[in-house]
């Protein structure tokens, strides 16, 4: 399990972007690391353009533990194609990824947390594993004893992102399912992400 003890919107500064395209984000006031030196850093290295690529994809997925990011692209290494189109296709059937991207929670971290306290179903069965990969059809709905839940319904009504093509959604039964294995150019990323860079990363 990944747990972050510190703000979320950090990790924007030290990325230095937006990553999930909120307006709340510190980077839009402030385009500059944290830090006393954070104003002054250098150009990177070929190695770290690669760390950083790799940064921001665990960052936007909550912030993923190394050894659980490193276990998806040993997963996408074994599948046939692209590695990286397979990695970022991994990582869009995370059950937290498939809430968010249903905008049954306003952030990534409030998807994670919905479906730690049991108000998520996968085809009609209860799941409180975050990292639970969906497959094409399964049905992803929210427990009809939670659908009143203050979150649940702030989220649906404010509509924070558009419902990515390869996701079918019915807001009104709060339930959707996934009708494609994603690639990179299909993902709604609010920032450039590189999975290639990744790859070339973790095949150094």
């Amino acid at each position: 399990m990944s747990k972050r003890s510190e703000p979320h919107y950090k990790i924007d500064r030290r990325l230095s972007c937006n990553l999930w395209g909120r307006p709340k984000s510190p980077f839009n006031k402030r385009e500059y690391a944290p830090g006393e030196h954070g104003q002054r850093r250098g150009k990177l290295s070929d190695f770290g353009i690669q760390l950083h690529a790799k940064q921001k994809l665990k960052g936007y997925y909550g912030s993923l533990s190394e050894k659980q990011f490193r276990g998806y692209y040993k997963s996408a290494v074994r599948l046939k194609g692209d590695t990286g189109e397979k990695l970022v296709g991994l990582l869009e059937r995370r059950l937290d990824a498939i809430v968010y991207r249903l905008n049954f929670s306003p952030t990534i971290f409030s998807a994670r947390q919905l479906i730690n306290h049991g108000h998520v179903t996968v085809n009609g069965k209860s799941v409180n594993i975050r990292s639970y990969l969906c497959s094409i059809g399964d049905k992803i709905a929210i427990k009809k004893s939670s659908r009143s839940h203050p979150l649940i319904m702030e989220s649906i009504q404010g509509q924070y992102r558009d419902i990515p093509e390869y996701i079918k959604a019915d807001i009104e039964n709060m339930e959707g399912s996934l009708t494609r294995i994603p690639v990179l150019e299909d993902i709604p990323y609010p920032v450039q992400m590189e999975p290639k860079l990744v790859v070339e990363y973790y095949s150094r």
